[in-house]
């Protein structure tokens, strides 16, 4: 059964840094279609990522560009969000999301929500 764990998530002062991780496990695929979603408080879910990864590419939206990175660690199956000079209007609940395409299990294929981490920005 396919399992995804986050970790990470912090309180920190405007221009801090944090960094969420994003763990798939429970098949034979590798972490190359993640989507890293916002949830600010009081609000739903945003319906675009704040950050995304679909094969080698990475994508931001432009309220994080050049302050959000994707990484990968393909040795541990692990996706990273680097979360730097963070202001405010970041805080919220944030989500990956995993594609799974495992041509082993392929009924196991499609997305899976991590359970949410915290990042709170105090101005």
């Amino acid at each position: 059964q396919v399992h995804v764990e986050q970790s990470g998530g912090d309180t920190v002062q405007t221009g801090g840094s944090v960094r969420l991780s994003c763990e798939a496990s429970g098949g034979f695929f590798r972490l190359d279609h993640v989507g890293w979603y916002r949830q600010a408080p009081g609000k739903e879910r945003e319906r675009e990522p704040v950050a995304q990864l679909r094969g080698s590419t990475t994508t931001y939206a432009d309220s994080v560009k050049g302050r959000f990175t994707i990484s990968t660690d393909d040795t541990l199956g692990k996706v990273h969000l680097q979360m730097d000079n963070l202001k405010p209007e970041d805080t919220g609940a944030y989500y990956c999301n995993v594609y799974v395409n495992d041509v082993i299990r392929p009924w196991t294929n499609g997305e899976y929500w991590g359970q949410g981490t915290q990042v709170i920005v105090n101005s």
